[in-house]
């Protein structure tokens, strides 16, 4: 029993082969998906996959990257369809990204803390992409943390030890992905191997990041088991329970979200 907490089902990627992708991950024993939101223009297209299976969910959410398209949008943009629509169970994908600067800073904050002013209102949980940006994500964590306690995700965690700290001090949980599983990541091992297992999810964000030893082809959900299978190895602990516990914790988080649609499947 796996979910696959953070994925992109609605993308181009999966056109072609949706229903056999769907099948190989049920094959692996994922029971749910997360289809995380990029961009809320993107929304009708989200819902009617997250509409038509019982166990894929949905959230609605502007990525950094395309802040510069909403200059104008205010966090009732993002908690009326929330309210409306029951499988939307989290705000977001959304945050900073520094790294490929794709939108200016001004316009990646703003639209972010919009964002974070949607999940304080309708309760959701926060689906927070962060890249070359923990400063700044901290700091605006912190200071609408104080105003309204919310809770939600860094979702592919793959950042510093006090981003880390920081985000598991108000509570969220952090989401291992493909990065764990690569030659190159002993830090982020040592940090997940230090993370609460009440606080872990476990994620494919395919079509990207696929883990070893698929690196390199396009990532599908099916393939949450491999990166399931390293941070088991990192937290001491069997598959299995990986598997339960991560489950659990997705069900913990995203409220919203019916563990009864994963015997849906």
């Amino acid at each position: 029993m796996l979910v696959d907490s953070h994925c992109h089902l609605d993308f181009n990627d999966f056109e072609d082969d949706f229903e056999e992708m769907l099948a190989r991950a049920k094959e692996k024993g994922v029971t749910a998906m997360l289809n995380a939101g990029n961009n809320i223009g993107e929304l009708s297209h989200q819902l009617e996959i997250s509409e038509k299976y019982p166990f894929i969910y949905t959230a609605v959410g502007v990525h950094p990257h395309n802040a510069h398209e909403y200059p104008n949008i205010t966090a009732e943009d993002f908690i009326r369809p929330a309210q409306r629509y029951k499988k939307i169970v989290a705000i977001g994908e959304c945050g900073l990204d520094y790294y490929y600067d794709y939108s200016p800073k001004e316009a990646q904050i703003y639209v972010f803390k919009e964002q974070v002013k949607a999940a304080q209102e309708t309760g959701l949980p926060l689906i927070i992409h962060n890249r070359s940006s923990d400063e700044d994500m901290i700091a605006i964590l912190k200071e609408a943390y104080k105003e309204r306690a919310f809770n939600g995700v860094i979702h592919c965690f793959s950042s510093s030890r006090k981003l880390a700290d920081f985000a598991l001090s108000i509570g969220f949980y952090l989401s291992a992905s493909g990065i764990i599983t690569f030659n190159k990541s002993n830090d982020i091992r040592e940090i997940f191997a230090e993370v609460p297992l009440d606080k872990i999810l476990v994620e494919t964000d395919a079509p990207y990041l696929a883990p070893v030893p698929v690196r390199g082809r396009r990532n599908e959900s099916s393939f949450v088991c491999y990166t399931a299978e390293k941070l088991a190895q990192v937290k001491n602990i069997s598959f299995e329970e990986l598997a339960r516990i991560t489950s659990d914790n997705f069900y913990r988080l995203f409220r919203k979200a019916s563990d009864k649609g994963r015997y849906e499947f």
